[in-house]
C-alpha cells in the first residue's frame, strides 16, 4: 500500500475548514460575479448598456454595495480578475468592500475550455499552467477561495468515459494546487441541461460524474473538509417534453448527492444552470425539504439567478440604482431562506423571475 505523505499542515487544514464553514454558513450561499469580460457584454447588451469597464465596475459595485440585507445571506463573492483590482466609488477596492461586510472573496482561475480530440464535441478545462503561481498571488490580494468550471454534457454518447475522467482528474489537480497555497477550491463539474433526456437519465450521468471527481480528488489527497462542491441539480434536459416537480428534482438531487458525495465535504451550492430565478429559488427550498438525511449545507452559488433581475431593474441608469439593489436584495434573501427550506413562494413572482436564463452551451 502507497503511503501518503503530508501535503498540509494542520494549521492550514484548520484556516481552510474555517473559511469553507464560514461561506455556507446558516441561511448564505455565493453571488457569482465571475462573468468574464464577453459575458458581461452579453448582459449589458440585453439591456441596451455599452460593454466598458467602467459600466461593468458600476454595475458590480451596485450588487457589493446592497447593504445589510446582503450580507445576511451572501457569504462568499467569485470575482473576476478585472473585478478584483478595481475600486468602489469610495476608493476602497472591491475585495475590502466584501470583506468589510463579513464576506469571503473568491477568485475565478480557469481559462476556459478547451477540446477533447476524438470525442463528440467534448471538452476539459484549461489553466493549470502558472495557477500555482496565480493563486499564491490571489491569496496576497485578499482572496480565500476559488472556482474552477469543468462542463460535460449529455448526448447519445456523452459525457464519455474519456470526458468524465479527464475532467475529474484536472478538478482535482485544480484543488489540490488551491488548497496549498490557502484557497478553498470550489469543485464545479457542470452537466449542462441542454437535450431532451429526462430526469432518470440526469441523475445516472450527474452519479457517474461526481463519483469520478471525488475518487480523483482522493487520489489527489485532496482535503475535503476545505473544500466545496458546485453541482449542476439533477434537472430534465432544457427540450424535455415532460416537466418534473420542484419534488422531483430535489429527490433526484439529494438521491445523487447522498450516493457520491462524503459528509466531509462541508457545503454544496449549487449553479442555477439557466434556470428562471424563481425555479432556481424553488428547485433549492425542495432541496431542503427532502426527508433523507443530508450531511452537508445545500445552498447555491447563483450568477444569472442573482442578477438578471437586478440588471433589467438597473437599465444602465444611476437613478435606479437604488431600486435595483433593492431587487437584488430580496432575490438574495430569497435563495437564503431557500438554504434552509423556509422559503414561502407567494405566487406573485413577476413575469422577469420567471423567465428561462436557459442558453445552450453557456460559457462564461
Amino acid at each position: 500500500m502507497a503511503q501518503q505523505f503530508p501535503s498540509l499542515s494542520t494549521e492550514q487544514k484548520k484556516e481552510l475548514a474555517e473559511i469553507a464553514l464560514k461561506i455556507v454558513a446558516p441561511g448564505k450561499g455565493i453571488l457569482a460575479a465571475d462573468e468574464s469580460t464577453g459575458t458581461m457584454g452579453k448582459r449589458l447588451q440585453n439591456i441596451k448598456v455599452e460593454n466598458n469597464e467602467e459600466n461593468r465596475r458600476y454595475f458590480r459595485e451596485l450588487l457589493f454595495t446592497s447593504g445589510a440585507n446582503m450580507s445576511n445571506s451572501i457569504g462568499g463573492v467569485i470575482f473576476f480578475h478585472e473585478t478584483l483590482y478595481q475600486k468602489a466609488s469610495s476608493g476602497k477596492s472591491f475585495p475590502q468592500v466584501i470583506k468589510d461586510q463579513g464576506i469571503v472573496v473568491g477568485i475565478k482561475v480557469d481559462k476556459g475550455t478547451a477540446g477533447l480530440n476524438g470525442t463528440d464535441g467534448e471538452t476539459t478545462t484549461q489553466g493549470l499552467d502558472g495557477l500555482s503561481e496565480r493563486c499564491a498571488q490571489y491569496k496576497k490580494d485578499g482572496c480565500d477561495f476559488a472556482k474552477w468550471r469543468c462542463v460535460l454534457k449529455i448526448s447519445d454518447s456523452c459525457p464519455s468515459a474519456l470526458g468524465i475522467a479527464e475532467n475529474a482528474n484536472v478538478l482535482a489537480r485544480y484543488a489540490s494546487i488551491c488548497q496549498q497555497n490557502g484557497l478553498v477550491p470550489i469543485v464545479e463539474p457542470e452537466i449542462l441541461p441542454d437535450g431532451d433526456h429526462d430526469l432518470q437519465r440526469c441523475q445516472y450521468v450527474t452519479e457517474k460524474v461526481l463519483a469520478a471527481v471525488y475518487k480523483a480528488l482522493s487520489d489527489h489527497h485532496v482535503y475535503l473538509e476545505g473544500t466545496l462542491l458546485k453541482p449542476n441539480m439533477v434537472t430534465a434536459g432544457h427540450s424535455c417534453a415532460k416537466k418534473f416537480t420542484p419534488q422531483e428534482v430535489a429527490m433526484a438531487t439529494v438521491t445523487a448527492l447522498r450516493r457520491t458525495v462524503p459528509a466531509a465535504v462541508p457545503g454544496i451550492c449549487f449553479l442555477s444552470g439557466g434556470q428562471s430565478e424563481e425555479e432556481a429559488s424553488l428547485n433549492l427550498n425542495a432541496i431542503n425539504q427532502v426527508s433523507l438525511h443530508r450531511p452537508w449545507k445545500l445552498t447555491f452559488s447563483y450568477g444569472r439567478a442573482l442578477q438578471a433581475s437586478t440588471l433589467a431593474a438597473w437599465q444602465g441608469k444611476t437613478t435606479n440604482k437604488a431600486a435595483a439593489q433593492d431587487v437584488f436584495c430580496k432575490r438574495a434573501k430569497i435563495n437564503g431562506l431557500a438554504s434552509k427550506g423556509e422559503y414561502k413562494a407567494s405566487g406573485s413572482a413577476d413575469q422577469g423571475a420567471m423567465q428561462s436564463l436557459h442558453t445552450t452551451n453557456y460559457v462564461y
